[in-house]
């Protein structure tokens, strides 16, 4: 059973569906064979805020950022009440959980994170939003396990921050798609894939708003908005990687990708069959194996946003079962929703209990 009922930007969670089949956590019942891991929620910290408020205030920000920040840091009912749920890697979240039915978030920072202001402001803020998650981490370790925030605008320090997050117990790091126009692929950022690769550090590849150089058509009709901007553009960045050989030089570099995998589980025969074509032309260089080979081998999906029957299916078929993780994408998604959803889904309990729990554990080493 599907259900389409969702809240905006989460706020208005109404409660339980009545088609859930298996109790929540704290509900009296038989207990659940398994953990619910959600491994794509949001924190934000005081300074980011600010900083973002800031920055917005001043007008001199990318157009996308102008009006996705409007929304995530601007004055409206709807903004605050979003604060206090980002602010918030406490009590209050962990009530929420409780009433999702959620055992343990893997938090990380909301988007954009620090990747819209200048070098010197990212870096402090990526290690001020580390050291408020890793103490969040601490005061409560069966609850929270984390994902570091970095500033890609300057690579080494980077790096090293990835040796101090892993040091600390956080389980690999978040970058936000682009950093002003600028994608992961370029020569400038393998000092942050040398340290992906030689701590064991996977990184999450979140959505943001298309870049300065392509986001004029998004926009209208709020396509820059999680509803076709944001996977057009995580999908965009992550078959930049693939196409440059990036994994071809990093092979243990992992990379997980949300909402069901941005669309790229579907296109993948395409992929691969316009590849061959454009080696023939000229078009690409060689790679060592096709492009789908790098999907399946590299990338992790998970759930987060994507309460359908037929994607979850086709991801389990394209990707294997064993590639997909449980996100309930707090707060900006109704996280009781895509419990109800999976647990109603049509695949077996196998399958289920790798989704919510068994996956990730392997992954992060939770």
């Amino acid at each position: 059973m599907e259900h389409s009922r969702r809240s905006v930007l989460g706020i208005s969670g109404l409660g339980l569906l009545a088609a859930a089949t298996e109790c929540r956590a704290g509900e009296a019942g038989p207990a659940r064979p398994y953990r619910r891991i959600a491994t794509e929620e949001a924190f934000a910290t005081p300074d980011l805020v600010r900083e973002s408020k800031k920055l917005l205030a001043s007008g001199q920000v990318e157009p996308g950022f102008a009006k996705m920040g409007a929304i995530v840091f601007g004055g409206s009912l709807g903004a605050r009440m979003l604060h206090g749920k980002l602010l918030d890697i406490g009590a209050a979240r962990i009530a929420k959980m409780d009433a999702d039915g959620i055992d343990l978030a893997v938090l990380s920072i909301t988007s954009p994170g620090v990747q819209v202001f200048d070098a010197a402001l990212a870096r402090g803020l990526a290690t001020d939003a580390n050291d408020r998650l890793i103490e969040a981490i601490r005061n409560h370790p069966t609850r929270f396990a984390g994902l570091a925030a970095v500033a890609p605008q300057s690579p080494d320090a980077a790096a090293k921050e990835l040796e101090r997050a892993k040091a600390a117990g956080l389980k690999g790091f978040l970058i936000n798609s682009h950093t002003h126009g600028e994608y992961l692929d370029a020569p400038k950022f393998v000092p942050i894939f040398e340290a992906a690769q030689a701590l064991d550090m996977p990184l999450y590849l979140h959505p943001r708003e298309p870049g300065p150089d392509s986001v004029g058509p998004y926009l209208d009709y709020g396509l820059y908005f999680a509803g076709w901007g944001f996977a057009a553009e995580t999908a965009l960045h992550a078959m930049r990687l693939i196409m440059s050989g990036l994994f071809d030089r990093y092979p243990k570099v992992r990379v997980v990708l949300g909402h069901m995998g941005e669309g790229l589980p579907f296109w993948l025969d395409r992929i691969d069959n316009r590849y061959k074509v454009q080696l023939l032309a000229g078009v690409n260089k060689p790679l060592k194996r096709l492009p789908s080979d790098y999907v399946r081998q590299n990338f992790d999906i998970t759930t987060s946003g994507m309460m359908s029957g037929p994607p979850l299916r086709l991801a389990i078929d394209t990707l294997g079962i064993d590639r997909i993780q449980f996100a309930g994408d707090y707060p900006y998604e109704d996280v009781d929703a895509g419990v109800t959803f999976l647990e109603s889904a049509k695949i077996t309990p196998d399958e289920r209990r790798a989704i919510f729990e068994t996956n990730a554990v392997r992954y992060w080493k939770l």
